[in-house]
């Protein structure tokens, strides 16, 4: 059974085809190449990757970068494609699910929006509900920068708080857009916000949210 971590996947290297090596996409800086790059290096490169997170690391990252980036364009969409290699923990099925479900999903967006005529994509029901509950669990963490606080709720009324704090800023949208919208892709993520205008103003311009 594909799972859905293995369906964006696969949505996001077709996307990456299409649009060709010099788009650009959501991510500052980066045009489809390097996004391809980051993909593989994540997933390839544990030794690297860790200057995600870790300043003493980011030297290290940047060459792996600049290694990947350099290969044809072909080739990166061809290690997207077949995954992480034989013994990479990445290759069990929950740990994928669990890591690279968001990723493959937030980077086709940084891709399909960055486009001037991008059109919405339909998200079912049954995925809205999976990036919910992944949402729901990272709401925390990706919101702890917010300059106000803040609750993201659904249209059917659900809500997880991002942000403790006052004044209040609640965005609303379908999971898919508040997923954006809390991973820092706020101007691409159609949700709604309410609460006292100086407060949204301070959300905006405060530190991004996300990593």
């Amino acid at each position: 059974m594909s799972t859905f971590a293995k369906r964006e996947r696969l949505l996001l290297a077709d996307l990456l085809e299409t649009a060709g090596p010099e788009a650009p996409t959501l991510c500052e800086g980066w045009l489809t190449r390097d996004l391809a790059a980051h993909v593989v290096v994540r997933e390839r490169r544990p030794d690297a990757a860790g200057g995600l997170l870790l300043k003493q690391l980011e030297s290290r990252l940047d060459r792996a970068m600049e290694e990947f980036a350099a290969k044809p364009y072909e080739e990166l969409l061809q290690l997207i494609r077949t995954g992480p290699p034989r013994f990479s923990p990445f290759r069990l099925k929950q740990l994928d699910e669990a890591s690279n479900t968001i990723e493959f999903y937030v980077h086709t967006e940084d891709v399909r929006r960055a486009r001037p005529d991008w059109t919405p994509r339909a998200v079912d029901p049954v995925f809205q509900d999976a990036l919910w509950s992944r949402l729901e669990r990272t709401a925390r963490l990706m919101g702890r920068g917010a300059a106000t606080g803040l609750v993201l709720r659904r249209p059917d009324g659900r809500t997880a708080v991002a942000n403790r704090g006052t004044p209040v800023v609640t965005a609303t949208g379908e999971p898919s857009e508040l997923l954006l919208f809390l991973y820092g892709r706020q101007s691409a993520a159609a949700v709604e916000l309410d609460g006292e205008k100086e407060a949204i103003e301070r959300l905006h311009g405060g530190k991004q949210l996300g990593i």
